[in-house]
């Protein structure tokens, strides 16, 4: 199956092959890793073919010429596939659409091999092994930890192209529900803040603490709803709950923007902060002081469908440890603040 096909254009004439798709797969598709070597590996394999022949690397591409490019060869991988109950919203041919749940990451990281959803989702498909990179077999995006809720997986290396040129191309719709700490100013609004590494702790990103090298970030805000907590009048005696679309996807956006500008997620441990526990307030709402993870889910994703091209959209419904914060926050709050609806 053909991972791209793409026609040379004026601006690329008499330009070597091997650089040429060099430049234009890893300009396209970064998270595949193309480099030359492995480029040319492939022209020699006769796995791609201009104008439907075999070439060699150091042919000149010329204007119009049609380049096709087919999937690698199946690759090797140390990842195990271990048993897991998958929440899947759907499956067919191309893709599989998830509903990650929290505590789990997802993929293996530094000292992690094993207990990952990359793991679990190579033993539902192993031909996932030779779809994406060897340790993130079929992922195209990625939720934290403890963030829970829809991711859309590939299951073949064209549809892992598509999918990642329409995040790259911010063409996939994404949103989240969150509770965070004290009210926001107003009933919605945009957080518009470049964030980076933090400049002493490599673990962490900031826009306020950042390292030079900072990229643009965007984050859509609107509250459903807010509920007094405790009897002070500082921001921790408010619980808002939010509706959140990301524009952009850096890494931990949701979570700096809200906590740069203090209104932290319920429950974040890395940049919650110290929470000061408030001078009076209801016995039973002590879950939401001592919610063991950030109060963030992914709710809804919306994407091009790599195969069928038809805009597909999934939502998957709150984690039960959320529902049951708002259902402690609806219960035991001493006052509510004003209702704001589902809308944006």
């Amino acid at each position: 199956m053909a991972v791209c096909r793409v026609a040379v254009g004026r601006e690329h004439q008499g330009m070597r092959l091997d650089l040429f798709l060099t430049r234009h797969l890893g300009g396209l598709y970064p998270e595949e890793g193309w480099n030359r070597s492995g480029i040319q590996k492939m022209i020699g394999a006769g796995r791609i073919t201009v104008n439907g022949r075999t070439s060699k690397p150091a042919n000149r591409v010329k204007t119009g010429d049609r380049i096709e490019v087919l999937s690698p060869l199946p690759k090797e991988t140390s990842l195990v596939p271990e048993a897991g109950a998958l929440d899947v919203l759907y499956e067919d041919e191309d893709c599989l659409v998830l509903n990650k749940p929290p505590g789990i990451a997802v993929h293996p990281g530094a000292g992690r091999r094993g207990g990952t959803l990359a793991n679990q989702l190579l033993h539902h498909c192993p031909g996932l092994a030779g779809v994406g990179s060897e340790r993130r077999p079929g992922i195209v995006h990625r939720l934290d930890k403890d963030t829970s809720g829809v991711m859309v997986v590939a299951k073949t290396a064209l549809a892992f192209q598509h999918l990642v040129r329409q995040f790259k191309e911010r063409r996939v719709d994404k949103e989240y529900v969150a509770f965070v700490w004290g009210k926001m100013p107003g009933r919605k609004g945009l957080m518009d803040r470049p964030i980076g590494r933090h400049r002493s702790d490599r673990k962490r990103m900031s826009t306020l603490r950042a390292v030079a090298q900072v990229r643009e970030a965007l984050t859509e805000w609107h509250t459903i709803s807010a509920f007094k907590v405790a009897g002070d009048s500082d921001r921790w005696s408010w619980v808002s709950f939010l509706r959140l679309k990301p524009r952009t996807g850096r890494t931990h956006q949701i979570r700096v923007h809200l906590a740069e500008q203090g209104n932290p997620v319920v429950g974040d441990r890395v940049y919650g902060g110290k929470r000061r526990r408030p001078s009076q307030g209801p016995v039973e709402l002590r879950p939401v002081d001592e919610f063991p993870r950030q109060a963030l889910h992914a709710e809804r994703l919306a994407f091009q469908h790599p195969r069928a091209q038809k805009r597909m959209e999934f939502c998957a419904p709150m984690a039960e440890d959320m529902r049951q914060l708002l259902a402690v926050l609806k219960a035991g709050q001493l006052e509510e603040g004003e209702k704001y609806g589902q809308g944006g």
